[in-house]
């Protein structure tokens, strides 16, 4: 990627649109827009001017509309950057793009290639650009609000100032291998011993929030489980609001996973349904069966349905699958008359038991309300930024490693002990995408004044 070249694509989404937007970025935007335009002159930066705009090589009008011109490097990319707003129909767009792709210097930008500039220019950081594409993602209030911490750069400061504290106490070391005869504390060395020790029960609580960043960012795992026609496709076709599942009275009806993607309370939720397990020897249902119960394992939350009239026994394969991250629902409670209010599960620690009768909806709301309590208390925001992605948790658990050596045998040569400390700093860093080995100088000369 170089960015010798100028780039442009659409930048707004495909389709009929009233408007859509065009973007470039490189060092021909200026020849650009005066050959897209009549202008002699570029335009006033950041102000929107109304223009007609023609192919150069036939003079023939393209459009009527907004040109905006960001001069590098106060704009996205850091780049010259233009943005034509002109109308959304599909023959303006594409005769947009064709006239674009003939002008010197100029072709059409690769997936994420603005954002990559930016990052290339340092106007944001890795995290803040796994924000924009999570925001860009966003389906529910939750994912928009944790993407916009990491576009503000909140995930960002807080590994820089753990980088910075590493770095710090990196410096010391350094300063008391390399400087051991210039004015340094006698006892730097050891008070960079519980500064480590602090900021790593710092990382160990941070990777401790149970994926919480991981879940909002790709939807909680909700598994309907139960024997076949317990009502598991109709409590599906219940919360989403649609027939998704056939349901008949027909068992087995339901052979393979059926998945639908909702919005609980602003949190997103994948609800499973599966097929009913039972002993079978159909191959098709005992394949079924099997991928059913292979997706419970992986499940945040189980919905477990069981027969009223059955209560308190539960079928043989469904015990196993009964935790704490389960809900038991006693089913077709229409057709059992007994008191069943109060009624408790006497084996393994379950979230709740509740009667409902999910053909004639009754009880669902109360399920509905410790459904969504559930979601809530596993993807909620924390006060410090969440971990989004499995590269940041690979980072933070490579710098532990490093911080636990550092911490383990601190009585060692220096020398190695400023290297898991190098090598933790590059970690952290390596989520930012700053890795800078020449501040560690910085901190030396700045703060000991070494040769005066």
């Amino acid at each position: 990627m170089t960015t010798s070249e100028t780039i442009f694509a659409l930048s707004s989404g495909k389709g009929r649109a009233g408007v859509s937007v065009i973007r470039l970025s490189g060092p021909e935007i200026a020849p650009a827009i005066l050959a897209l335009t009549d202008r002699k002159t570029l335009p006033a930066p950041r102000e929107a001017q109304l223009c007609w705009f023609k192919d150069p090589h036939t003079d023939v009008r393209l459009d009527h509309g907004l040109l905006l011109f960001f001069p590098g490097p106060k704009s996205f990319t850091g780049e010259d950057v233009a943005e034509f707003h002109i109308h959304g129909g599909r023959a303006v767009v594409t005769g947009f793009l064709e006239v674009l792709s003939k002008l010197p210097g100029l072709r059409i930008a690769l997936p994420g290639e603005f954002t990559r500039r930016a990052f290339d220019n340092g106007k944001m950081d890795l995290t803040a650009a796994e924000g924009l594409a999570d925001l860009i993602n966003a389906e529910t209030e939750a994912q928009r609000r944790q993407a916009l911490r990491l576009m503000d750069g909140q995930l960002a400061a807080l590994y820089e100032g753990w980088r910075k504290e590493i770095v710090t106490a990196q410096a010391y070391l350094e300063a008391d291998i390399d400087f051991a005869d210039e004015e340094i504390p006698d006892d730097v060395t050891a008070g960079v011993v519980p500064i480590i020790r602090a900021l790593r029960e710092k990382i160990i609580q941070h990777m401790g929030d149970g994926f919480k960043g991981e879940r909002i960012r790709d939807g909680l795992q909700v598994v309907i489980l139960g024997e076949p026609n317990i009502g598991k496709s109709t409590l599906l076709n219940f919360l989403s609001k649609r027939d998704v599942a056939i349901v008949t009275d027909i068992a087995g009806t339901t052979r393979d996973l059926l998945e639908v993607h909702l919005d609980i309370d602003g949190f997103p939720v994948t609800v499973v349904d599966t097929a009913g397990i039972r002993e079978s020897l159909d191959a098709i249902e005992v394949e079924g069966i099997r991928r059913a119960e292979v997706r419970a394992q992986d499940a945040d939350i189980k919905i477990i349905l069981i027969a009223a009239c059955d209560w308190p026994a539960v079928p043989e394969r469904l015990k196993d699958q009964i935790d704490h991250n389960t809900i038991i629902l006693l089913n077709k409670t229409d057709l059992y008359p007994a008191d069943i209010e109060n009624l408790s599960y006497q084996g393994s620690a379950c979230l709740a038991v509740l009667p409902v009768s999910v053909k004639h909806e009754k009880g669902l709301r109360v399920f509905l309300e410790k459904l969504s309590g559930e979601v809530e208390k596993r993807m909620e925001l924390s006060d410090t930024p969440n971990l989004t992605r499995i590269r940041h948790r690979a980072a933070l658990a490579a710098c532990l490693v490093h911080l636990n050596r550092f911490n383990e045998s601190h009585h060692k040569e220096l020398a190695l002990l400023a290297e898991d400390l190098r090598m933790a700093a590059r970690n952290l860093g390596a989520i930012t995408g700053r890795v800078d080995v020449e501040d560690i100088l910085d901190v030396i000369f700045s703060e000991f004044c070494i040769g005066k």
